[in-house]
């Protein structure tokens, strides 16, 4: 069985949606046996015409033609297209994207379009571009869900939304929060056990947030927890980061997936500053809870969102009095999230892709 997977860019290009597409990919092999050409959409992207296998073909310039050419012609092939605006167009509008996959559809009844929808639209302030070109990626985001086959998302609240688009067509909808791209480990140490680190990981922009908005609640952590030492994770931020309150802070710049999970696994606290309505989507609370590490989130939220919960699957330092000396409850927060993770695991996840490709 074969499908193709449509994707921005994949590795080496530091991208978290070509990361979930290839590491799918490899477990939908694994364990079904289901092979994937990929078509990076990127122009710019450098990349091998193959990678571990899968062959790799490119999009040379933004066009439906061009689109409809690198398609199968297969009357009965399946494609699965890893949907955000902004990864395939400048203003998160490409048109040329969905114009092509239509073409290549109405082509034949027998072809399937399964669309993986890690993002919707945008919206902004009226200064904003996002503002004025909402309507159009809404308006792509409504046609692609209506000419899928079937569609999977990564939060409830965009489930709802694609239900709307699709105008009934689709009534079952899979939720799937995100799994860990740096991956699963299979034996957890408890936080007894581990280096009073904290870590700060991910995009740049997001860790230059934490340090920039977050500084007090890091401060507060790092003193109601002991840590010893902070370790950034990532392209450098472009900020002087030296110390937090006398607490040590290590730039250990870009790592591979594997450095990654060995720090977390020896880690007590991974910090974020992230929307906490749509942690369901954050590779880096997927990647804190795949490993055990207590997160800790400089924002609440009153909500009770893709089933997390705040004080029960993150730690929020501006509502605790918690500290290191109450381990066993900074344990079970840990244990929280890392079983709530299990329900949608990277072999879950392809479970559920399998049972939605054919």
């Amino acid at each position: 069985m074969l499908i193709i997977q449509i994707v921005p860019q994949l590795p080496p290009a530091i991208n978290g949606l070509g990361d979930y597409a290839f590491n799918l990919a490899q477990q939908l092999r694994k364990d079904f046996g289901i092979e994937t050409h990929f078509i990076v959409c990127d122009p710019t992207w450098t990349g091998a015409t193959q990678i571990e296998g899968f062959p790799v073909s490119q999009v040379n310039v933004h066009s439906a033609d061009t689109l409809v050419s690198l398609l199968p012609r297969d009357p009965t092939a399946t494609v699965l297209l890893h949907y955000v605006g902004y990864g395939y167009a400048k203003r998160g509008c490409p048109v040329w994207l969905v114009d092509g996959l239509q073409r290549w559809r109405n082509a034949s009844i027998n072809r399937t379009l399964v669309t993986m929808f890690h993002e919707l639209y945008a919206f902004g302030l009226p200064w904003a571009s996002s503002f004025w070109l909402s309507p159009l990626q809404i308006n792509l985001a409504a046609r692609l869900a209506r000419m899928s086959e079937r569609c999977l998302t990564s939060l409830q609240g965009y489930a709802k939304i694609l239900y709307k688009f699709s105008r009934g067509k689709h009534t079952d909808i899979p939720t799937l929060p995100v799994f860990s791209n740096i991956g699963e480990p299979a034996q957890i140490p408890p936080l007894a056990e581990r280096h009073r680190r904290l870590v700060v990981f991910g995009g740049r922009g997001n860790r230059r947030r934490v340090y920039q908005q977050s500084l007090a609640k890091l401060d507060r952590t790092s003193q109601l927890l002991g840590i010893e030492e902070i370790w950034d994770i990532g392209l450098p931020t472009g900020l002087t980061l030296s110390t937090v309150n006398g607490v040590p802070v290590v730039e250990m710049g870009k790592c591979s997936d594997r450095e990654i999970s060995s720090i977390l696994l020896n880690s007590l606290a991974g910090f974020f500053n992230y929307d906490t309505n749509r942690l369901a989507k954050s590779g880096v609370f997927a990647a804190y809870c795949a490993h055990g590490v207590l997160s800790v989130s400089s924002r609440s939220s009153t909500l009770i969102c893709d089933g997390i919960k705040p004080r029960k699957h993150y730690w929020i330092p501006d509502y605790q009095t918690t500290s290191l000396k109450n381990l066993g409850e900074l344990q079970g927060i840990a244990d929280n999230a890392y079983n709530w993770y299990q329900t949608h695991n990277l072999s879950v996840q392809a479970e559920v892709f399998s049972e939605n490709l054919f």
